[in-house]
């Protein structure tokens, strides 16, 4: 044999490269290998990247800072499945960052995950692209990208996935999607219903949750519900409720139940399947809070349907909230007490709850929690709405001055509330003056200047409830409840001007508040009111009527009539017509002016002056512009109430050393020591003693005459003898009434005349007067304005019987009364002689 020759060993190819194995101590390598061809290098890289960014969110914010993420975008793409599915595993454990989350909007990835979960896909893909679009869903317009993208319906199919990781991201993400109502309506038309009951089965708690989240979302729509009863859904969750190992998922089951109950057939079928009875049982000895704040909230959602009611009460529903009411715990305590709110609307339950509810909410008025004390008010309204028994419950649990006391709260709704239950006690005299007596009207000035409209509403209907008595009145006057009052009278809202009028129409039963009505400008914002169409209605008309009503000054002033159900009162007076927009001023302010030759005022005061035992600080010295000295004079009472009181000054413009060079003492016999400055004084205008004694004299001998008609003539006649006697036609101009009046004015140094001291009086002082008389001798008639100084009084009499005719009854005609010609002289309404006496 021949020698062996040794093979030689071929040398490799040139331009191949030999395998380099590097050990990576950074991050950053491992970042640069993400941009290498090679897809076993991708692939490690890309695992070697998930195991870091695992370990905390520091890493993730340094990989973002390495510029992964672009690089990573790339790859989850990449044809190599083990490349992709390392890099959106990178992808799905980062995106819980919110940094990343950013990024990976502004990189706009979703469409490129969605992608991911195609059913062909590797599993652990479908977990890290669904993982990531559940992070990144918690954002609205990522929400709106995977809906528009068609992200849905990969994410119900994958609701079915043998993985639980899977499922427990798909149905995340879904439960964050159906926030939005457009994905509700899509996931319904997909069917989810099915496998989302489905997952209710399953063995990881997290999921069976996630799915009752989503259930309790979507099956706000009533649609859903219908298909979630067709799928046996409501026998699903009554399951878990009964199923003690389920007692985690309690909470949300009731959620869902709560949303499903609003439906009649919902609650019909519960029923017939004694379904409810088990929940109320299961409601009645579970002392998990957030079960019984649910089971609440179930029952008041299903409450809002009138056949839901019927069938809540025929199972006894109000026993078990009474229970609610009792538990330590704030959230039960406002569920149940809401849920009772709406199952008022029934009127079984109502009574229901009047027996054996009412004291238990009255104590939570109480409570140191403001929405607690809402809700239980809230619950006190509608309870005793139309219910007069309930109301009196109400008193008798001691619920009156907590009642008071919420006014005060600090919530609207409790204020609004609190008034409510107030109105409706209101009906009962007795709880109205108790009320009263816990200091009502000044407890409400403060809701009345609320900036809550329904605040404002409540709180003008408690005035107008309570105003009706004249210590309330009196109260609200005095605790500057007048003037917020008025306001709302301006308001937009048609409830709080039409309860604010009725409020005001109320309270302007007296005079003293009318007066002071009218003072605040209530008078003109009224009559604006009614002068518009779309502002009027029928309490602003009435609270105008009784404004001038009980401010007849003001009422003739501005209207020129007062009817003969207007009786005048001491304190009246005549200051002539007076133009819009001008203010109307009071008999105090028109006595303080100076002496001018403008029309004068009369005044009527009949009532007798008291005896009095002081001495008057006079000021003389104010009383004429033109005054240069001082007259001292020795007054009598009389004379100092006709010429001292009514007409002092306030020293304006003077300094105080001047003014007191103007003061003289002027003592009364039998006065005592003690003095009254008159400046200080409150003040009072002067009796008119002549008036007086006409009134006296008229009630001697025109009130026994017989017939009325015979009153009227001889009281014609009584006031024209008082005042000039009658008049020829032809010389009304030689009647020189102005002179007179004019002397008087200067006597008095002032513009404010009584009508007693007139002798000489033309066509509205005669009037005037005989409507005085008239009103206090039960004669009625009206008094109306003319113009150029006319006045005259309307009056309705019956006539006599045609003869032959025993016993026929006229209609009354009206008659114009001559006090200037032929004094007792009828004239007949609308003839010539009528319209004579009427105009020049």
């Amino acid at each position: 044999m021949g020698k062996k020759v040794k093979k030689e060993t071929e040398s490799p190819p040139k331009d191949v490269f030999d395998p380099l194995l590097i050990e990576s101590k950074t991050a950053a390598t491992a970042v640069l290998m993400l941009s290498s061809p090679e897809e076993e290098v991708l692939a490690q890289a890309c695992g070697a990247l998930y195991k870091f960014a695992s370990r905390d969110d520091e890493n993730k914010v340094t990989l973002l800072g390495l510029g992964a993420v672009e690089h990573l975008y790339k790859l989850i793409s990449h044809e190599d499945p083990v490349v992709r599915r390392n890099a959106i595993m990178v992808f799905g454990i980062m995106s819980s960052n919110n940094d990343v989350k950013k990024l990976l909007r502004e990189l706009d990835v979703t469409n490129s995950l969605i992608s991911q979960l195609a059913a062909a896909e590797d599993v652990v893909i479908h977990e890290f692209a669904t993982l990531c679009l559940a992070h990144m869903a918690v954002e609205y317009t990522t929400k709106v990208q995977i809906f528009e993208q068609g992200g849905l319906e990969p994410l119900i199919r994958l609701l079915g996935s043998p993985d639980p990781d899977v499922k427990k991201n798909s149905v995340e993400c879904i439960y964050l999607l159906v926030q939005d109502f457009q994905s509700r309506a899509a996931v319904r038309a997909l069917n989810v219903i099915p496998p989302l009951l489905e997952l209710l089965k399953s063995e990881y708690p997290v999921i069976q949750s996630l799915a009752l989240k989503t259930l309790e979302v979507i099956s706000k729509d009533r649609e859903t519900r219908i298909i979630l009863g067709e799928n046996k859904g409501l026998d699903c969750l009554l399951k878990i409720l009964e199923t003690n190992e389920f007692s985690d998922l309690h909470v949300e089951a009731l959620a869902v139940l709560g949303n499903c109950l609003e439906d009649v057939h919902a609650l019909q079928l519960i029923q017939q399947t004694g379904g409810l009875k088990k929940l109320l049982s299961f409601v009645g000895v579970s002392t998990v809070p957030d079960i019984q704040k649910n089971a609440a909230k179930a029952i008041t959602k299903a409450a809002y349907d009138t056949e839901n009611r019927k069938i809540l009460n025929e199972e006894q529903v109000e026993k078990c909230l009474v229970n609610l009411l009792e538990i330590d715990n704030d959230g039960v305590k406002i569920a149940a007490s809401q849920a009772i709110s709406a199952l008022c609307e029934n009127p079984a339950s109502k009574r229901a709850f009047g027996l054996q509810g009412i004291p238990q909410l009255v104590q939570l008025l109480s409570s140191d929690n403001e929405e607690v004390k809402e809700a239980a008010v809230t619950a006190l309204a509608n309870l005793t709405a139309a219910s007069p028994s309930n109301a009196s419950a109400v008193a008798e649990a001691e619920g009156i001055e907590p009642l008071v006391n919420t006014l005060n709260a600090q919530r609207d709704g409790a204020i609004a509330n609190a008034a409510t239950v107030l109105t409706n006690l209101a009906t009962h005299e007795p709880f109205r003056v108790s009320i009263q007596s816990c200091g009502l009207m000044n407890m409400l000035t403060e809701p009345l200047r609320s900036t809550n409209s329904q605040v404002q509403s409540k709180a003008a209907l408690t005035v107008a409830a309570f105003g009706c008595d004249a210590e309330a009145r009196t109260e609200l006057r005095k605790a500057g409840g007048l003037g917020p009052l008025i306001e709302l009278l301006r308001s937009e809202n048609e409830e709080v001007r039409r309860n604010a009028c009725w409020a005001v129409m109320v309270c302007a039963s007296d005079e003293l508040t009318a007066v002071e009505l009218c003072r605040l400008g209530a008078l003109e914002i009224v009559e604006g009111i009614n002068l518009s169409t779309r502002l009027k209605n029928n309490f602003s008309e009435a609270a105008l009527e009784k404004l001038l009503d009980n401010n007849l000054s003001q009422k003739y002033s501005r209207m020129g009539y007062l009817s003969s159900s207007n009786i005048i009162a001491d304190g009246f007076y005549d200051c002539g017509q007076i133009k819009p927009g001008v203010k109307f001023l009071s008999l105090e302010e028109l006595s303080m002016q100076e002496l001018t030759d403008r029309r004068a005022t009369i005044f009527i005061n009949a009532k007798p002056q008291e005896k009095t035992n002081f001495s008057f600080v006079l000021l003389l010295g104010a009383y004429g512009a033109c005054s240069k000295s001082v007259t001292f004079k020795i007054l009598s009472i009389s004379e100092i109430c006709m010429y001292v009181v009514f007409y002092v000054r306030k020293g304006k413009g003077k300094k105080e050393e001047e003014k007191s060079k103007d003061v003289v003492q002027i003592t009364s016999a039998g006065a005592g020591q003690d003095e009254i400055n008159l400046e200080n004084a409150y003040w009072l205008p002067p009796p008119d003693f002549m008036l007086l004694d006409y009134i006296n004299d008229a009630s001697r001998t025109i009130l026994p005459l017989p017939t009325t008609r015979k009153q009227v003539v001889a009281l014609a006649q009584f006031v024209a003898d008082k005042m000039g006697g009658p008049i020829e036609r032809n010389k009304l101009h030689d009647f020189s009434w102005e002179l007179h009046i004019s002397e008087i004015e200067f006597e008095l140094k002032c513009n404010v005349v009584p009508i007693g001291r007139v002798k000489k009086g033309t066509f509205y002082h005669r009037a005037l007067l005989f409507k005085v008389i008239a009103d206090r001798i039960g004669i009625g008639c009206s008094l109306v304005r003319g113009e150029y100084n006319r006045a005259w009084n309307e009056v309705k009499l019956v006539d006599d019987s045609p003869q032959g005719i025993a016993g026929l009854l006229l209609p009354p005609q009206e008659y114009i009364v001559d006090l200037m010609f032929e004094p007792g002289f009828l004239i007949k309404q609308g003839s010539a002689e009528a319209d004579q006496y009427k105009h020049i």
